[in-house]
């Protein structure tokens, strides 16, 4: 009895053994994992890494008294930008050169070219070889800020736009314009595009005071062409009493820009944004420096807008990453939660209802069939028949 006892418990033994050797059951293996090698783990979930700091992006801004262009307040008004549409005010300076000069007039009938039609919006609507006078052309580029008019002025004045480019720069450098080079005619992108808030505070100064007789164009807000509403974005316009001009322009890699004219019993400032990254931010900033410049917070300096030093060793700000790249929720985003003027529980500077100032442009046709077979003519081949008047009712 015994005997077999002992038999029986070595038996048990031997059959546990080829059990630990064995197969192991699928119950074994989730409650005992095999080890792996080191070189076999899994690795480490890695952790999320640390979001990169947004750029601290200083916006030009300045403001000046227009009567004795004086500084009134002024921050980082000398760094290098990119002017965007504002490039079309030196287009008009130019344009207003030649009709002084007597090479063109008013009635010079400006063509459609089709490089004018190929370029990039905001466009007129217009087709090749279509045609309008000069003074409404003018009109569709400062209001509705169409680079394809731009072009088609361009040409209309100096043949080429690269002709043009040439008088614009030749014309800043008369100015002093220290920190402006121009390699287009509309501010379309272009590295070598390029100005500061000071620059362009001299260049609108002088442009209202050498040609005053075009500062209607300056204060419309809609242009009719083809009986179709051209709307401007200069919304001061129609929120800030006292407004009458000037322009506003936007490309990624500038931000929305604006250059403010107004003018308030008699005293006239000039305001300039550079690089918003919205329009409520560029409008209510500019909003801001004029209301505190009327109402006297921000004290004339004594200084004259000229001697704001240019910089002109480092290359314009690149607000593209910022606006349009893979950065742009976050910075937008951020610029949203720190610049809150204007959106609802804070103060708004652009609470004033005024009526769209709106100019019809009228004299449109099409031109001689070899003007529309080459699309674009010159000046002295479009001078209108004596005794032709200057098309379009301002209203």
């Amino acid at each position: 009895m015994h005997k077999a006892r002992r038999i029986l418990f070595v038996v048990g033994l031997g059959l546990f053994a080829m059990g630990a050797a064995g197969p192991v059951s699928a119950a074994t293996q989730h409650t005992a994992p095999i080890p792996h090698p080191a070189h076999q783990r899994p690795a480490a979930k890695a952790k999320p890494a640390a979001a990169k700091p947004l750029p601290s992006v200083t916006l030009p801004q300045l403001l000046v008294d227009m009567t004795t262009g004086n500084v009134l307040y002024e921050q980082n008004a000398g760094a290098p930008w990119h002017p965007a549409s504002l490039t079309k005010l030196m287009t008009a300076y130019v344009t207003f050169q030649a009709l002084a000069a007597g090479r063109v007039t008013l009635d010079t009938r400006v063509v459609m070219s089709r490089k004018a039609v190929n370029e990039a919006p905001a466009r007129s609507g217009l087709k090749a070889g279509e045609s309008l006078t000069l003074k409404d052309a003018l009109y569709v580029m400062l209001v509705k800020s169409a680079n394809d008019m731009a072009v088609a002025v361009a040409e209309t004045v100096a043949g080429s736009t690269d002709a043009f480019a040439a008088e614009m720069n030749a014309t800043a450098a008369k100015l002093g314009l220290v920190r402006t080079h121009y390699d287009n005619v509309n501010g379309l992108p272009d590295d070598g595009q390029v100005t500061t808030a000071r620059d362009l505070a001299v260049l609108a100064i002088d442009l209202r005071r050498t040609f005053p007789e075009y500062d209607q164009i300056y204060r419309t807000h809609i242009v009719t062409l083809n009986k179709v509403p051209l709307k401007g974005n200069n919304m001061l316009l129609t929120s800030f009493e006292g407004t009458d001009g000037m322009k506003t322009g936007f490309i990624c890699a500038s931000g929305l820009n604006l250059v403010a004219t107004v003018n308030r019993n008699g005293r006239q400032l000039l305001a300039v944004v550079l690089g918003g990254s919205s329009s409520r931010e560029r409008d209510q900033l500019a909003g801001q420096m004029l209301t505190k410049g009327f109402s006297g917070d921000y004290k004339d300096s004594g200084s004259s807008v000229v001697d704001i030093v240019d910089n002109t060793s480092e290359p314009p700000m690149d607000m593209k990453p910022l606006l349009c790249g893979r950065e742009a929720k976050a910075y937008v985003t951020a610029r949203l939660k720190a610049f809150r003027l204007g959106l609802k529980g804070s103060p708004n500077y652009l609470t004033d209802k005024i009526p769209s100032n709106t100019y019809a442009a009228t004299d449109l046709g099409p031109v001689t069939a070899a003007a529309v077979a080459t699309g674009v003519t010159t000046a002295a081949d479009t001078q209108p028949a004596q005794g032709d008047s200057d098309a379009g009712a301002g209203k």
